[in-house]
């Protein structure tokens, strides 16, 4: 009877997670249709260049996304007048060029009517395109972003106007374009991303299990996981209760697959040792689970309280991004804890063929010899002086740590390679270097201090002009105040008109007034980054420090452990930024790196610490503190090893898009998660908790101290 209620109970699960599967899997293929890409909607409602967005349309009916064409003859021969001739035809039908749904281009311009300037160099000239900034963050009739298909429909337009006119190269660039480049660089990005991801750890699991039914079980389960978040998530961002980015999505991809199969070695080690001793694979199981239920759920339970912390930031994707994450972390525990025993146990008795062409017997001996037997071994035997060493060499690379820069980047270096709006820009900007103040700086002042606030600004580095927004009868003035309307020698999308916004504050500090713009929009990006790590990192340093006291059962290890993996992130800081300065001569990092970065590896590499420490407690209980870390090397260093270079690939797949911020998390997380493995794992936590002895249990030590005393007489 107990045979067949749990059968039915595999029967139910399955069913129930196929269900998810099928769901799931449709709407994970519905996730970018809910993305928000546009930076100005991440910052909070109290960003100053927020205030001034909302304020600017009482000011001005414009609410233009500048987009520039630039033309070139390609022998650098002056146009001819037949030639201008065309491209001024062609300029002002642009309006009437047919969008995918059926429209007409004209529908999304801020300015329909256009026309062909030339340049003064009579090669070269340009048409001005203005979009309709408040409908480009929309969708169109087929679902898809205006902002991306009417660039394309530019472009596109723009290849048959180079055509028939002959002798000449065109690039669309601007802000618009480079928005709708931002954002084809993550189109279709999400399936090759899960692909190289699936493939990274399909290699890396065969190695670990020599088996070929295992890696296909436990990336099914995998799968299956990422089905059910990406369910619940799109639920969620479509009512619009979270945010979701294309980077988000990206990172939630890459946690489910990574974090599932983590939980799904640890569970398959387990269950492999109890089949050695139990006939039953069924028994087997149900032992493994046991034992492996705690570590996991606790794992999780505090890499979900790191990323919780997460919502102290002001960014709204940021903030996001915590419960979007935690979302994938509780599928990652359901699914590792009710599919994949589900699935391996499918062949009933015969369930042992799933390590084929591995065998596995029952041999009752789970004793262990190996490379993490020694290496255990050679730790404690040297404890202190490999401890001490090692710490050392983690503190030199965090001296490097300064040298991190985070002060963000032009828009132009944020996506890597060229594209055609980066290198137009260049271009542009050397014909017509007046289009840099293209997307000016809104300044808000009061109507009566308001000529003395535009002469303040005018003696700022950087500022070229600055003037009040006039009516008919003079300055328009809204609730008190007027808009100045200024330019800077930058244009918005560089990280030096940036800069000049800051320089701006700082000089009219005091006058009641508030500077907004695209690139205050950025800049207050940056610094509500910066903020969010001094808010972000201590919090999350005291709650995931009281998840392992609760955890282990004392104060002492946690405290041993979060420094150890602060010290690691430190270093692993400390070598990006020698990296990325000096051997790969990136111009910077976003101010998130730091933060995403050690969310992801203070939250995600304690899962090691947790694995590893758990065991030792439990080993500590029947043989004393040293001994008990010895055995738990030996008894994790095979999993843990595998479950770490299994996250690193899979978070090393995040190189493959294009983004400069993507690309730098991508690397600083797997490096951070292999020095956590092989180094903060394997000698760091080891040498120094043999070192302590039963100390490192206190308060509550006292029962390692009976069982070393009685093992000692």
């Amino acid at each position: 009877m107990r045979t067949k209620s749990l059968t039915l109970v595999r029967v139910i699960l399955l069913l129930v997670w196929l269900v998810i599967g099928g769901v799931g899997g449709m709407a994970q293929g519905q996730l970018s249709s809910v993305q928000e890409n546009d930076q100005a909607l991440y910052l909070p409602e109290s960003a100053e260049s927020t205030y001034v967005a909302e304020r600017v349309g009482d000011f001005t009916d414009s609410q233009s996304l500048p987009v520039f064409v630039v033309f070139t003859t390609v022998d650098g021969e002056p146009l001819t007048e037949q030639q201008i001739g065309i491209l001024n035809q062609r300029a002002q039908a642009i309006a009437e060029v047919a969008m995918p749904d059926g429209t007409s281009l004209g529908a999304y311009l801020d300015n329909p009517a256009s026309a062909f300037i030339p340049a003064d160099d009579g090669a070269s000239g340009m048409w001005p395109i203005s979009l309709d900034s408040s409908l480009v963050r929309e969708l169109d009739g087929n679902g898809d972003p205006i902002q991306s298909t009417s660039i394309e429909a530019i472009r596109a337009y723009v290849a048959d106007t180079v055509a028939e006119v002959g002798n000449l190269e065109a690039a669309t660039t601007g802000p618009g374009a480079i928005v709708a480049d931002l954002a084809n660089a993550f189109a279709g990005i999400d399936l090759v991303l899960l692909l190289v991801a699936v493939v990274l750890v399909f290699v890396i699991l065969i190695v670990v299990y020599r088996s070929f039914l295992l890696p296909i079980i436990v990336l099914t389960t995998a799968i299956f996981a990422l089905c059910g978040a990406g369910l619940v998530v799109f639920w969620l961002a479509d009512a619009g209760i979270v945010v979701l980015s294309a980077q988000t999505q990206g990172i939630l991809s890459i946690l489910v697959i990574g974090a599932t199969t983590d939980y799904c070695l640890l569970i398959v080690s387990r269950y492999r040792e109890e089949l050695a001793l139990r006939e039953s694979p069924f028994e087997a199981m149900k032992a493994a689970l046991r034992a492996t239920w705690e570590p996991v759920v606790a794992s999780a339970a505090t890499v979900s309280a790191g990323l919780f912390c997460l919502l102290l930031s002001d960014l709204r994707v940021t903030a996001s991004l915590g419960p979007v994450s935690i979302i994938g972390i509780v599928f990652c525990v359901l699914a590792a804890m009710t599919l994949l025993p589900t699935l391996l146990l499918l062949p009933g008795r015969h369930a042992r063929v799933m390590f084929w062409p591995a065998k596995v017997a029952v041999t009752n001996d789970a004793s262990r010899d190996g490379w993490w037997a020694r290496s255990a071994a050679f730790v404690a035997r040297n404890d202190r002086r490999v401890w001490m060493t090692t710490a050392v060499i983690l503190l030199a690379f965090v001296g490097f740590v300064p040298s991190f820069q985070a002060k963000g980047l032009s828009s132009t270096d944020t996506i890597v390679g060229e594209t055609e709006s980066e290198n137009g820009l260049e271009l542009l900007y050397e014909i017509f270097p007046q289009t840099a103040a293209a997307q000016p700086v809104n300044i808000l002042a009061p109507a009566d201090g308001a000529d003395d606030v535009v002469q303040t600004v005018l003696a700022v580095d950087g500022v070229t002009t600055a003037e009040i927004t006039e009516g008919e009868s003079g300055p328009l003035v809204s609730d008190g105040q007027v808009l100045i309307v200024a330019s800077t020698s930058a244009p918005s999308e560089d990280i030096a008109a940036q800069n000049t916004v800051g320089d701006i504050r700082e000089a009219v500090d005091g006058m009641d007034v508030f500077v907004g713009g695209d690139a205050a929009t950025r800049l207050d990006t940056q610094q509500t980054g910066t903020s969010d790590l001094l808010k972000v990192v201590p919090v999350t340093l005291v709650v995931v420090g009281l998840m392992l006291m609760v955890l282990l059962r004392s104060i002492t290890a946690p405290l041993l452990v979060l420094a150890a993996n602060i010290l690691s992130f430190g270093a692993t800081l400390g070598i990006a930024a020698i990296l990325f300065n000096n051997v790969l001569g990136w111009p910077g990092s976003d101010a998130s790196v730091p933060l995403y970065s050690f969310i992801f590896l203070v939250a995600l590499s304690i899962d090691y610490t947790i694995f590893l420490m758990t065991r030792a407690r439990e080993e500590s209980l029947r043989h004393g503190t040293r001994r008990g870390i010895v055995t738990a090397v030996a008894a994790t260093g095979g999993v843990i090893t595998s479950a770490g270079l299994v996250l690193a690939a899979t978070f090393a797949a995040l190189v493959v898009i294009p983004l400069l911020f993507m690309i730098q998390l991508a690397i600083i997380v797997a490096m951070g998660i292999l020095i956590d493995t092989f180094v903060v794992r394997t000698l760091l936590v080891p040498g120094l908790v043999h070192d302590v002895g039963n100390r490192v249990w206190w308060p509550w030590q006292e029962r390692m101290v009976k069982i070393e005393a009685a093992q000692t007489t």
